[in-house]
């Protein structure tokens, strides 16, 4: 599926969820970016299991700044295309001592086993963190960070999964930060997080 297409999916999601997307300048200018997002609360609890087979929650997966995607591994561009970028920011500021975390977290829990989430994530960063789970924990972790997936039940085996692309910027204490969007570059997330890294230090 095509990048517009993801792209329109993510704007017609977000509107349905009441989350939107505003020039903060507005408000005077943010220290970090000049868009922030607004609605509700983005991010909360949920329980999934990692791609070591353990069961674990948003605490235990979040313990240090960490960009979160939703995406699944039969993805045909997209999610590889984002999964690789998030990776090559941990990479930069890692260069600049900067420990980051990077999740994975598939929407495709029919497919996407333990081995294949690992097998996946290991493809783009030694420490990414995939995550799956039953059809109701991925659910309860979509609803908390407002995303919006839906497969294609045309073909049982080779179907597709429309999906938001949005990356998360979350912290262990404080939670939501700011999202990346698909223009956004490997160095624009490195900048921008080291910013919010910067202003919570």
């Amino acid at each position: 599926m095509k990048a517009a297409i993801f792209g329109t999916t993510t704007l017609i999601a977000a509107a349905a969820l009441g989350v939107y997307v505003w020039q903060s300048g507005s408000g005077g200018p943010a220290p970090c970016g000049d868009t922030a997002v607004a609605g509700s609360a983005i991010g909360g609890p949920f329980e999934l299991v990692s791609e070591t087979g353990e069961t674990v929650t948003d605490t235990d997966v979040i313990t240090k700044p960490t960009l979160v995607y939703f995406g699944y591994t039969f993805c045909p561009d997209v999610c590889p295309l984002d999964s690789a970028r998030n990776a090559q920011a941990a990479y930069l500021l890692e260069d600049q001592g900067i420990d980051i975390g990077t999740v994975f977290i598939s929407v495709d829990p029919a497919r996407d086993t333990v081995e294949v989430v690992r097998d996946f994530t290991d493809n783009f960063h030694e420490d990414m963190i995939g995550l799956t789970g039953t059809p109701e924990q991925v659910k309860a972790a979509s609803q908390a960070y407002k995303t919006y997936y839906r497969a294609d039940d045309s073909d049982p085996e080779y179907y597709l999964v429309d999906h938001s692309t949005q990356t998360y910027l979350m912290f262990p204490e404080t939670g939501f930060a700011t999202i990346f969007r698909r223009e956004h570059t490997a160095e624009d997330i490195a900048a921008t997080t080291a910013c919010f890294i910067d202003q919570q230090s």
